[in-house]
C-alpha cells in the first residue's frame, strides 16, 4: 500500500478537525458572518449570521500536508498553484463582502483578472517548470492522447475558469460542494496511483481536509467555506484534472459542477429572451429542487452519489 495516499489525508483530516473549534468562535467574534438575501429560499434566512470563510480550515489543513509532500512530489505544486491563488481570490472576495461589508465583495472584472492571473501562472509553471505534457487524455480509448496545438492554452483558461466558477455555484447547501468534491477528490487520488502521475498526495490531503471540515459544515452547518474554500476547491479540481492530463473528464466526474454552471446560464439566458419567465423555480438547480420540496440533506446525498456514480464511471473510461 502507498502511504504517500494515506498519510496525507489522515494529516489532513487530523488538522481540520483541531483547528475547526478554534477558528469558527474566532470567526464569529470576528463578525464574519454569511449574509443571506431576502429573495432566496426562505428557509435560508435562519442562517444568516453563521461565519463564513470556513475555507481557510480545510486549506490549512491542505497546505501543511501538501508543503511534507511536495519535494518528493513536485508534480503537486502547479495544484497548490491553483489551489491557493484561487483560494486568495476568494479570501479578498469574502473580506470585502463580509468585513468590508461591499455588498458586491471584488468587482466582477477585478475576479476575472485574478482568475485570468493565477491560471496563467499555473500555465507557465506546468509547461516550464514540469515534465507534464499538456496532451489530454481521451476517455474510452484505453489511454490516447491528444494534441490541441494552438487550441492548447485557450482551452485550458476556458476548462480552469469554467470549472473553478461551477464548484462555486455548487457552494449553496451545507455541506453540499464539500461532499462533492471529497468525491472528486477521492476519483484523483485513484486516478494518480493507476498513471503514476504523482499527484495523489495533494488529492489525499485535500479527501482528508474536507472530511474534517464536514464534521462543521455538514447539515446544519456551524460555518460555511465561502469563497475562500469554493473557488479554492474549482482550483484544485481544475489542477488537478490538467496535471493528470484529464480535463475531458470533468466533464464526467464533474457532471454536478457542469449542471449548476447550465442551470444558471439557461436560466438568465430563458429569463432575458422571454422578459421575464423562468425555466426553474431558482438556480443554481440545487435551489430549484429545495423549492420541490426536498430537504438540503436529501439533495446531498443524491448529488454525491451521481458524483460518485460519475467517477467509477470516470475510472473505466481510464
Amino acid at each position: 500500500m502507498d502511504h504517500s495516499a494515506i498519510i496525507p489525508a489522515l494529516i489532513a483530516f487530523g488538522i481540520s478537525a483541531a483547528i475547526g473549534p478554534v477558528v469558527i468562535p474566532f470567526l464569529r467574534r470576528l463578525k464574519f458572518g454569511q449574509t443571506e438575501r431576502e429573495e432566496g429560499v426562505a428557509s435560508h434566512l435562519k442562517k444568516a449570521g453563521t461565519p463564513t470563510m470556513g475555507g481557510v480550515i480545510f486549506l490549512a489543513a491542505v497546505l501543511a500536508a501538501s508543503l511534507f509532500y511536495a519535494a518528493r512530489y513536485p508534480n503537486i505544486i502547479p495544484v497548490m498553484i491553483l489551489t491557493f491563488g484561487f483560494g486568495l481570490i476568494g479570501f479578498l472576495d469574502d473580506y470585502l463582502k463580509v468585513v468590508l461589508r461591499r455588498s458586491d465583495g471584488l468587482l466582477a472584472w477585478q475576479k476575472f483578472l485574478l482568475q485570468l492571473l493565477f491560471t496563467g501562472l499555473f500555465a507557465l509553471y506546468l509547461t516550464f517548470r514540469t515534465g507534464l505534457s499538456l496532451e489530454i487524455r481521451l476517455p474510452f480509448t484505453g489511454g490516447a492522447m491528444a494534441d490541441l496545438g494552438l487550441l492548447t492554452y485557450p482551452v485550458l483558461f476556458f476548462a480552469v475558469i469554467g470549472t473553478v466558477n461551477g464548484v462555486n455555484f455548487t457552494d449553496g447547501l451545507d455541506g453540499l460542494a464539500s461532499t462533492v468534491t471529497l468525491v472528486t477528490a477521492v476519483f484523483f487520488t485513484a486516478a494518480s496511483l493507476i498513471t503514476g502521475d504523482g499527484v495523489h498526495p495533494i488529492s489525499s490531503a485535500v479527501a482528508g481536509g474536507l472530511m474534517g471540515f464536514l464534521l462543521y459544515n455538514a447539515y446544519p452547518a456551524r460555518i460555511f467555506m465561502g469563497d475562500t474554500g469554493s473557488l479554492a476547491l474549482g482550483g484544485f479540481v481544475a489542477g488537478m484534472a490538467y496535471c493528470l492530463r484529464m480535463p475531458l473528464f470533468i466533464l464526467i466526474i464533474g457532471v454536478i459542477y457542469l449542471v449548476e454552471v447550465l442551470s444558471v446560464m439557461i436560466q438568465v439566458s430563458y429569463f432575458k429572451l422571454t422578459h421575464g419567465k423562468r425555466i426553474f423555480k431558482m438556480a443554481p438547480i440545487h435551489h430549484h429542487f429545495e423549492l420541490c420540496g426536498w430537504s438540503e440533506t436529501r439533495i446531498v446525498a443524491v448529488f454525491a452519489i451521481i458524483t460518485a456514480v460519475m467517477c467509477l464511471i470516470g475510472l473505466l473510461a481510464l
